[in-house]
Formats: C-alpha cells, structure tokens, sequence
C-alpha cells in the first residue's frame, strides 16, 4: 500500500513538473498564454490529475457555467474573495475545457503537485459540466444562462439542462447551487435540485423591460409542462419575469434585490454577471462591504467590455458570440453616441463552424442608427450580406466597409473615429483574440 501510494505521488509529481517546464518554454519562446498545452501533457502522465488537484483545494472549489458570461462572473468573484484575504487559483484566461482547468491548478502548485489555495474558481464549458462534476466535486456551483450557441457541436438548450440537473443530483446534499431566476430553464432546473442550499439571482427593474420579445429568443415555453409562459416583462432574450398559466410553475425570489446594487462595466447583462457573483460570494460567507467595494475597482477580463487606448482614442472590445451575446453588445453600441463599429466574424472550431446565427441577430438596429460599420474576420462577406439584408431602404444612411485584412480594417476603423469618440469592437471569440493580438501585441491562447 505504502509503495503504491509512492508511485501515486511521484507520477503526480512528474505529470506536474513536466507541465510547468512546458509552460516555462512556451512563455519564453512566445508561443502563446499555455493554458491548455500542459494540462493536456500532464494529464497523459496522470489520468487522475483533476481529481488529485481538485481535492486539495482547502475551502471548496466554485464552478461556474453557462452560455454567456463565465470569464467576467468568474473574475469578479476571485476579486471579491482575494479582498476578503483568502488565496484563489483561477483559470482566468477563459480555458475552460478539462486541460485548461488541469493548467489552472497545476499553476497554482509545487512542483510536488501540492496546493496551497483556499477557493478555485473554475469557469466551465457548458457541454463538459457532467464530465468534471464528479472529479471535481465542488463546494459551490453558479448556473449563470443557457443560451443557443453553436449548435453543431451542443445543441438546444433543454438537451444541455437535463444534462446538468442529472449530473447535478448526484453531488453531496451540501452542494451550495446558485441559479438565475430569470432564465426558466435555469430556474426550473434550481427548482427540481435535492440540495439543500437552492439560491437565486434576477433583476428587479421593469423599467429595464425591452419593448418586445427580441427575435433571438430560447425558452419561452414552461420547462416543465411545454406551455407557453406568459411574460410580464423580458430584459435580455427569454429573461424576465414570467409564469405558466397551466401548470403554475414561476420564477423564484432572487436572494438579492438588483435595483439596490451597482453594476460592473457596461450593458445590462454585466448586471447579471454582477448579481450572480455578489450572491455567491454571500453563500461563501463574504461580507457585502467587501462585496460592494469591489465594484468600482473591478477591470474588465480580456475582450470583455475590456477598455484600451490606441493611437490616442478610446476602443471598446465586446466579445460577440451568439445571438444574445452580440443582441446585447449591438444595444451598448445603440445607446451609445459613438458612430463606427468593427464587426469581425471567424468560423474556427472555437467560434462554431455555422455561422447562419447571424441571422437571429437585431443587426437591423446598428444600420437605422447610421455611421460606419467595418467588417473583417473569416467570414467578412457573411456578416456584410446581413447588414446589407438589414437596410429598411436603399438610402440608408449607414457606410458599410468589408476589409477581409484584419490588420487593415483595425487601422480603417480607427482612422474613421473621432478623438471624442469610441470605437466599438464587436467579435467572435477566436476573432477577439486576433484584435487584442493586433492591438496590443501580446498573444492570448
């Protein structure tokens, strides 16, 4: 036994050491951020690895998963408790399938493979959720949204929520499951749960009601019974506040009420993000002065509402994956007086192959508002037939630029944009990447 234990130990040992030389040598030559390389590494020398890790984190390890939102939730919490003084792993590059969760622990570790953390924050890809609940076996689990996003390689949303809820109930009693009330599939999803400690987050502001159900819309029929819910009022997509009229099922209390709180950055979904993060780290006994004062200090993850100075003038990056993800970035465009917006859509495997999603997007709002729209990416002419398909008239009064040179259409966005003004910068994940690198020179992978 004892000579089995060594070999356990030293295997874990070499699976790490191995890990952070390949970490060292890919930093050095510039190769890339190495979130993802050495935990695929290291997890062929131990299979077990996630497990081994995962067990040694002191408080608990919170996940965080769900279609939008993980990377900026995820970051804000670790601030939170890294004020309130506790000592938090984090893979906060955004690599959230099992090596870059493996990557993010062994970050955080001796070359012996030993912890010494109190919380790890893990943000979680929405399809892999089930694979890494059990290894894992976390103290806290934050289900923030389940939106359409790439469906060749996911599929709809009610397929993606069984999923959890099974994988879910197999966890210890003592589970903490934070879940948003304004989703009913998420809702109902918290509802069903065994565990004993269920909390929500929501929005309490009708006066952030949109005028109508977007185009873009997911869920909006009971999860429970397959009625149609009746909606009092949607903030983003299928969120709001709904019931069924057949069966009864309904939106449960947020712990938290929204209207008495700040939010991070811009856009009505980073008030979700704000909710969401405040009303775990309440779980995880955090005091909410701590809480509140983060607020204001909080900076924008990577592509994120991230914020940069170029040449002089202010751009904006708004990550826009999805259908609701980017709905959401085109209404932070809208109500703002800025008038050029760089649009730049990739096909990569990241970014999901089938970009026909760009048709359930609201692009006609950016069109009626005029100004200049540059578009670049992959797929530049895709996203240029749908503005184009966007014009309510052939005299709209919109400059639409295609400049398949990324390069080239970053420097064509910023010379169009006054001093005064902000460029808006609106792609897809893998896209995103290559504007920050374009930007800033630094490599994110």
């Amino acid at each position: 036994m004892e000579k089995n234990k060594f070999i356990d130990r030293l295997r874990l040992a070499i699976a790490v050491s191995v890990a952070k030389s390949v970490t060292f040598g890919v930093r050095e030559l510039r190769l890339g951020a190495a979130s993802v390389l050495p935990g695929s590494i290291a997890r062929r020398i131990e299979p077990q690895l996630l497990q081994l890790l995962s067990r040694q984190v002191k408080n608990g390890i919170i996940l965080i998963a769900g279609t939008n939102g993980k990377t900026t939730t995820s970051l804000f919490l670790c601030e939170i408790l890294q004020r309130q003084g506790y000592r938090v792993a984090h893979n906060s590059t955004g690599a959230n399938l099992e090596n870059g969760l493996i990557t993010a622990l062994m970050e955080n570790s001796n070359l012996l493979g030993k912890l010494d953390v109190d919380y790890a924050i893990l943000e979680v890809d929405e399809n892999i959720v089930p694979l890494v609940l059990a290894p894992i076996q976390p103290k806290l689990i934050l289900c923030l949204n389940l939106f359409r996003d790439q469906l060749d390689r996911y599929g709809e949303v009610d397929t993606i929520s069984k999923r959890w809820t099974k994988a879910i109930a197999t966890l210890s009693p003592e589970t903490i499951v934070v879940a948003n009330a304004d989703d009913p599939t998420i809702c109902y999803l918290g509802q069903q749960l065994s565990q004993q400690k269920v909390s929500f987050f929501g929005l309490n502001e009708p006066e952030n009601y949109l005028e109508a159900i977007p185009h873009a819309v997911d869920s909006i029929y009971c999860p429970k019974c397959g009625h149609a819910l009746d909606y009092k009022g949607v903030y983003l997509s299928h969120m709001g506040e709904y019931s069924c009229p057949s069966c009864g099922f309904s939106r449960s209390q947020p712990t938290l009420d929204s209207s008495e709180w700040q939010q991070i950055l811009v856009g009505l979904y980073n008030k979700y993000n704000t909710l969401a993060a405040a009303t775990a780290a309440k779980e995880l006994g955090v005091d909410e002065a701590t809480i509140r004062d983060t607020i204001p200090n909080f900076q924008a993850a990577f592509g994120r509402a991230e914020e940069l100075k170029i040449n002089g003038k202010n751009v904006r990056i708004l990550l826009s994956k999805n259908p609701v993800g980017t709905n959401e970035t085109i209404r932070v465009v809208t109500q703002s007086s800025d008038k050029t917006t760089l649009l730049v859509l990739n096909d990569k495997s990241q970014d999901g192959e089938d970009v026909s999603w760009i048709w359930d997007v609201d692009t006609e709002k950016l069109v009626e508002r005029g100004g200049t729209l540059v578009v670049s990416g992959d797929r530049a002419f895709d996203m240029a037939l749908r503005l184009r398909y966007s014009e309510s008239s052939p005299q709209s009064n919109f400059n639409l630029i295609v400049e398949e040179n990324l390069r080239q259409a970053i420097n064509t966005a910023l010379e169009r944009t006054p001093i005064n003004e902000t460029l808006h910068i609106l792609p897809t994940y893998t896209a995103m990447l290559d504007v920050r690198e374009a930007l800033t020179g630094k490599k994110i992978r």
